[in-house]
């Protein structure tokens, strides 16, 4: 877990934990006075590479959450209100070692926060926090790892559990504290394989549920779990069919519009829209790279189905984007970005009013918040 952020998309695995995600109107005009750039740090956050604050989730009201990487290389989650100030999220029983600590992944339009924590032990745990700051934590199954990355505004969270022998699960749960967990068809047994939620924004308010899952052979695959239970499955169009390879989805909105990319033969990455009807468009910002580890990678949706994310260049540098539900794409960087490979900008969230949330990697590897007025 040396650096925040990973050309990956929101999918976690333990693998990955410490990646996180990374615009649009960003670009267009950065100048314009109209629009504004506000940068931040998390109090505490680590200035060395690797170290910084990485924002992921921010609700209809402004509130971003996220969390920070200290000079220990420990996790505290944290909030940021729309004023500016920002306060620690920091589970009880997280561990203060490196590596360990609280993550803050979602938030709701009450300022509810899910997420998970690491304990001394390198045991996850998942959590639910409530606006007053109470923790409730839970299991999905006793004695698993679990990892809670999703809330919607009714309060029912969702994330994934890893079993003895290093499978993935989903799980839903609700307000009330019942848990339902969870497989895709087809999803894999061994170890690195099974069925994962997505991040942040992977619930929506009906309570249908997105991820992928990863089948015996280590193709991932589309899904979306509907509130029933039901499971529907799908492959983008494009999408490799080797190990490593296939479709990921980053985000679902309340149209049931699904955002998400596809890894090809090549290993390069590929946008993709799913309408509710199962119609895919795919896309392919100018500028993103075509080789392994490259390209574009969607990492939200909001209400009006306007996208966020990023796009890697032939180098490896990180460049924000904002593609609207008409497939207008604008790209940009915040000033300050790196230049280099696994720098640059990463936006990781919109909200309804086109507030973007994210980070942006400098020179020396340190990550940093950013909040995009437009």
């Amino acid at each position: 877990m040396t650096s925040p952020h990973s050309s990956t998309s929101k999918t976690l695995t333990l693998s990955k934990i410490a990646f996180c995600l990374v615009g649009c109107a960003l670009a267009l005009s950065l100048s314009a006075s109209a629009q504004t750039i506000v940068k931040f740090n998390a109090p505490g956050a680590g200035t060395a590479s690797g170290e910084g604050t990485v924002p992921l989730a921010i609700s209809s009201t402004g509130i971003i959450a996220g969390y920070y990487i200290d000079s220990n290389d420990a996790f505290h989650g944290f909030a940021r209100l729309s004023n500016g100030s920002i306060s620690a999220v920091n589970a009880p029983g997280a561990g203060t070692g490196s590596g360990q600590g609280t993550y803050a992944y979602s938030i709701n339009s009450t300022g509810v926060i899910a997420g998970f924590y690491i304990d001394a032990s390198d045991i996850y745990h998942g959590y639910v926090r409530s606006a007053s700051g109470t923790f409730t934590t839970f299991q999905a199954v006793s004695g698993d790892n679990t990892l809670a990355a999703n809330i919607n505004n009714g309060g029912t969270s969702a994330g994934y559990y890893i079993d003895a022998s290093g499978a993935y699960h989903g799980f839903v749960r609700t307000s009330s504290g019942t848990i339902t967990n969870f497989d895709a068809p087809g999803a894999g047994s061994g170890s690195g394989q099974g069925t994962l939620t997505g991040g942040v924004d992977c619930i929506n308010t009906s309570g249908a549920v997105v991820g992928n899952y990863i089948d015996a052979n280590g193709v991932l695959h589309g899904y979306v779990r509907a509130a029933n239970g039901t499971v529907t499955s799908f492959d983008a169009p494009g999408a490799g069919t080797g190990s490593g390879q296939g479709t990921e989805v980053s985000g679902i909105n309340d149209t049931g519009t699904i955002s998400g990319e596809t890894i090809d033969s090549n290993g390069a990455f590929h946008g993709f829209v799913r309408s509710a009807s199962g119609t895919f468009t795919t896309f392919n910002v100018t500028g993103a790279g075509t080789g392994s580890g490259t390209g574009t990678e969607p990492e939200n949706i909001n209400a009006s189905g306007v996208i966020v994310g990023q796009y890697l260049d032939a180098n490896g540098v990180n460049h924000g984007f904002q593609r609207t539900a008409s497939g207008a794409i604008q790209t940009g960087n915040v000033p300050g970005a790196g230049t280099s490979s696994g720098q640059g900008t990463i936006p990781d969230s919109n909200g309804p009013t086109d507030l973007i949330d994210g980070e942006y990697i400098d020179a020396g590897g340190v990550a940093h918040g950013f909040l995009f007025k437009p």
